[in-house]
This record gives C-alpha cells, structure tokens and sequence, in this order.
C-alpha cells in the first residue's frame, strides 16, 4: 500500500502506479516509511505493509524558491520549481513540474502448443516495438494556518496530467511442426492516452485540554482520469488477405473519497492512547469501444468482442484502537484494527451483478527490548489484507495486445496475510545494522494463470491460490568505510511456497533467492559527490513457470558550481537491465515471454536555490532526484 503522508491516491492504484510515482518532485519528499507491519492507525490494505511518503511541511521563515532542468537523452527533459513562504501561523508551499518522457519497449513471446482441432505440433511468435513519447505537468499547492494557540487549518492540492502519443508494430508468425509458414500478419497503431489525476484534502487540528490531547479531522477527494484511443491498420500476408481497419477506446475512472477522525491521548510521558474511525467509498468505470471500420465510406461497425462496461463501488468503515508505553527496557505498541466492507460491481454489458461484504479484525503488535544504548531486540506481529484491484474483477477480455490476451476475474478474493518478525538493530558510531527474521502465511493469495486457445492465442486472467507462504531475513548495513566513502547495503534472502494443485500443478513449488540493494556514495570534497546504485530482485515463482531476474546499475555525480547553484549528472539503468522474463511451462503448452524497455538514460541538469536560509535544510544528491 502507498501512501501519502499517511493517505491513499487513486494514482497509485492500476498500471500506471510506477509513473505516477515518477511524477513526485524528490525535493518535496522529506523521507519513506517503510512499515512492514503498520500500526492500526493505517488501513490494512497491503500484505506486504505500508510505503509511506512524507512530503516537507516544515520550512524556515521567510520566502525561497528552488528552480531545476534538466536534459535527457532521447529528447527527455524536466523542469520544475517550487517556493514556499513562511510568517508567523501561516505556511504557503506551490509547486510546479513538466516532464518530457519517452519511452521505447519490446516484446516478443514465443508459444508451443499443439492446434486444438487437428492436435498438429505448432509454433507462434509476437514481436512488439512500441514507442511512447508523453508530455507530464504536475501542479501542487499547500497551506497551512495556525487559527490560534489550539486550531489549525491545512489543505493541498494536487493536479496532473499525463499522455501523449502511442505507437507500435506488431508482427505474429505461426508454423507447423515441420517449420513451414501457416500464417503471418502485421499491426500498426497509434492513439493517446491521457489521464488526468486530482487530489484534494482539507484537515482540522484541535488541541484540547491536556497537553498533547488533539482531535485531527480530515477529507481527502482523489481521481483519476484515463481516456486511450487508438487507431489499427491490420495486414494478412499469408494466407494473404484484404487490409482491416478498425479503431479501439478505453475509458477508466476512479475516484475515492475518505473521512477521518483520530484522537490522541497522552496518559503520561510513557504512556500514549490512539482512537480512530474512518469511511472510505471507492468507485470504478471501465468502458471500452471497438469498431471495424470500411475504409471506402469511413462508416464504423461495433464489434461486440471489443464493447464493455463495468461498474465497481467498494465502501469501508474501519475503527481502530492503539496503546503505546515503556516500561525500563520494554517499549511496546499493541492495536487492533476493524473493517466492514462492502462491494458491488456490475457488468453492464451482459446484465450480471456481483455482491460481496465481509468484516474483518486486523491486530498489530510491536515489542521493543533494549539491550544496550547501541542495540535492539524487536519482535513484531500483524494481520494484513490485499484487495483485488478493480480492474482485475472485470471479466472482460482485453484485446489490445492480441495475441497476449488479459482478462478478470469477478470471483477474486482478497488475500489475507499474517506475519511475524523478530529483528535485531544496532547503531553505534555511524556503523547501522539490522536484521530481521520473518514469516508471513497467505490465504488465498493472488496469482497469474495463463491457457492456450489455439491458433496463436494465450489467455492470461488472475486467480486466488490457497496457499502462498514465505520467509526469510531481511537485512541493512550502513557505514562510513573513510571520511570520504561510505556504503549501504540491505536486501531479503527468501524462501517462498505455494500450492498451486487446484490450478493443476503437481504438488507444491518452492523456491529460494535474494533481493538485494548496494549503495556507494563518494564525496571527494565538500563540492562534489558521486553515487552508484546495483539492484538486484531475483528469480519469483508463479503457479505455471517463473519471472526471471533483474539486475540494474544506476550512476549519479553532483558538483557545487556556487553556493546556490547545482550541477548534476546521471545515468540510470547503465546495462539496460530492465526486462520482464516470464516463462510458462504446462502440460498443454509453453510460452516464453520477453518484454524490455530502453532503460539506460542519461540526465544533465543544474538546481539553482533563491533565498533559502541556513536553517533551512537543502535536499541531498539521489540519483533518482537527479533523474527527474
């Protein structure tokens, strides 16, 4: 689950999670939570627990601007700005971004599979190259004033936009088992593919008569909006054929709003209890469009297999109650969470509707022994719940990659997690070091099944498995080796289970592996840094196969030009490792898939700083900020 200072967005809900995330001003960011597992004062959405973004809310008096450009390669480029006043109760921040992307990606699949009529050994291959080139403006804005010593007021906005042309060429070949040609063909596509998001909150901050007592009351409106259209021009070569035109939309709305009201108690100076209960109604619309079009009369005709529409509304009323104290070395925070919610969703299309609601309790526990002034003992235990994204309910076929078809399924369920931890944390003398045993248990977790239909065509729909466990130790070290390089290196060694028998698998699968992330930073002076960044996620298990690993190197270099004034150098993804390598391998069938992006891209740009003061705290070199 990602969050924004503790909120959901409809932007990070869908495909397009990873770019909305792009769009985040790295300046704007103070740090990243990550709750494995998050007190009761989050919603426990999320098996794996909470990312949690805290934007910056505290600045120094007065006024100050930052301004930043940058150049990329292939025609990528970014500028943006940000200003912020501050006197006496009154907080103004406005921020403004435009990000020019392109992106280039390929994909080939290769299935084997015998023809479900004639029972004939064939063999048939997509290749994909699709260009994307999107213009990205983004506005926010926030405020916050304090009404007197115990009421404060605060709101944000934010608005962006993101679409621009889409192209690409496909071609799809089949043969025989003997190699020779049964069929080839070629599509050509173009479109957009705008999408529009919105987020709006409003909070209310009370202090009430002890010391620390507060009512906080919040309201958040989130959109977005995706609007795609796309023209095809379809070509048979063998056997040969008249040219096809014909012409898709896809429309997708999302909306949530959320109420909340949490009340802070201190009881004493180690002792702290938390109330809260919140509402959160989420909507879904999905339409699409498709049509064949005569290209002597430019008239259209529907093609039902491409004509849809889907409804989905979810709405959810959660309380929950922590308590947090110390006792000498025991530090312990204990809550329990509950949620009711209830779903609808309709397709419209065939007239079928589906129900579901359910309550659910959700308790977290974090114990905390101190050993010594330098080292931790931690034990944590939670309950976590991941609901079936909207999208993945519709039982609508999605033809827009044929012959890779993707469809719902409305008889998901949400995937229930229980996990424990116990870790172990030392810190002493800029040495960090952390290590952390764990287990979560899954039930009906979540999954990808992909079948045959014959002549060329897979279908890939989502399903729940009835068991997907997996543990493992999850680790972190940071140290400064000498004064001017220092390291930091964390990652997950697993072992991970599922049983996939009900899908047809034999047995359970298993698998180990290690995710893992280096950093160096080098600061030769005071002047100048450089960083480089190895990732690597190792090889996963899915029910029919596995996705295969991938590794990326980053680089980033920062030199001081004048005290307000920044240059900086990056290159992300230097052996363009980026690639999605899935491989099934059924009884019925086999499928390799590859899909890869241009993922090496060079930055050039310059940060320069108007009136900040030395109070207020400059943002530090990321090659990730860099590379906006």
């Amino acid at each position: 689950l990602i969050l924004i200072d503790g909120k959901p967005s409809t932007q990070f809900s869908g495909a397009s999670a990873g770019d909305a995330l792009q769009s985040i001003p790295a300046r704007e960011i103070e740090r990243i939570e990550i709750l494995t597992t998050p007190p009761a004062q989050y919603k426990a959405d999320g098996a794996s627990g909470v990312i949690n973004i805290v934007t910056r809310k505290k600045h120094a008096a007065g006024s100050y601007g930052t301004f930043q450009g940058s150049l990329g390669s292939g025609g990528r480029s970014v500028v943006g700005g940000s200003g912020n006043y501050t006197s006496g109760a009154l907080t103004l921040s406005l921020r403004g971004d435009y990000r020019q992307e392109y992106r280039d990606r390929r994909v080939q699949s290769a299935v084997m599979a015998r023809d479900l009529s004639t029972g004939v050994q064939t063999e048939s291959t997509t290749s994909i190259l699709e260009r994307i080139r999107r213009a990205a403006p983004t506005v926010g804005a926030s405020m916050e004033y304090r009404l007197n010593d115990r009421q404060t007021v605060r709101g944000s906005f934010d608005w962006a936009d993101r679409g621009g042309l889409r192209t690409y060429t496909q071609l799809d070949t089949s043969s025989d088992a003997l190699g020779a040609l049964t069929r080839s063909t070629r599509r050509l596509s173009s479109g957009h593919d705008p999408q529009i998001a919105r987020d709006l909150t409003l909070g209310f901050d009370q202090s009430l008569k002890r010391t620390g007592e507060t009512l906080i009351l919040s309201l958040q409106r989130s959109t977005t909006r995706q609007h795609e259209r796309y023209d095809y021009v379809n070509d048979a070569f063998f056997p040969p054929a008249a040219t096809v035109f014909n012409t898709l939309r896809f429309e997708e709305d999302r909306g949530s709003t959320e109420v909340d009201a949490d009340y802070v108690l201190p009881l004493s100076k180690t002792r702290t209890l938390k109330l809260g209960s919140s509402f959160e109604r989420s909507d879904f619309q999905f339409s699409s469009f498709g049509a064949t079009v005569d290209p002597a009369t430019g008239m259209a005709i529907v093609d039902p297999l491409l004509t849809n529409a889907f409804g989905f509304r979810e709405d959810t009323v959660a309380a929950y109650a922590s308590y947090q104290a110390s006792l000498g070395r025991w530090t312990w925070l204990g809550g329990l969470r509950a949620e009711l919610t209830r779903t609808e969703a309709e397709q419209f299309t065939d007239r079928q509707a589906y129900a579901r609601h359910y309550l659910s309790g959700f308790p977290s526990l974090h114990l905390d022994y101190t050993l010594s002034d330098a080292s931790t003992l931690s034990l944590a235990l939670g309950r976590r719940i991941s609901r079936p994204d909207p999208a993945n309910l519709n039982p609508y076929v999605d033809y827009e990659y044929t012959p890779n078809l993707n469809a719902g399924n409305p008889a998901l369920r949400p995937r229930y997690t229980q996990s424990f931890e116990l870790g172990y944390a030392y810190d002493h003398h800029g040495r960090n070091l952390s290590l952390t045993g764990y287990s979560r248990i899954n039930r009906d977790g979540l999954t990808d099944v992909t079948e045959y239909l014959g002549n060329g065509l897979s279908l890939t729909t989502k399903t729940n498995l009835p068991r997907m466990d997996s543990a493992g130790l999850e680790f972190t070290a940071i140290c400064q080796i000498t004064p001017t390089l220092a390291y930091s290196a964390s990652g997950n060694a697993f072992y991970s289970q599922m049983d996939a028998q009900a899908l047809g698998t034999a047995g359970l699968r298993s698998t180990t592996g290690v995710n893992a992330k280096l950093k160096l930073d080098y600061r030769p002076s005071a002047s100048d840094s450089a960083q480089v960044t190895l990732t690597r996620s190792d090889k996963r298990l899915t029910p029919q196969g596995y996705v295969a690993s991938v590794d990326i190197v980053n680089l980033g270099f920062k030199h001081q030009l004048k005290i307000k004034l920044t240059a900086v150098a990056t290159v992300s993804d230097l052996f363009n490792g980026q690639r999605l390598q899935r491989v099934v391998e059924s009884p019925a069938f086999s499928q390799q898939y590859l899909r890869t992006g241009q993922g090496r891209v060079f930055y050039v740009g310059v940060v320069y700083t108007i009136g900040a003061t030395k109070k207020e705290k400059q943002p530090g070199f990321d090659y990730e900020a860099a590379g906006e």
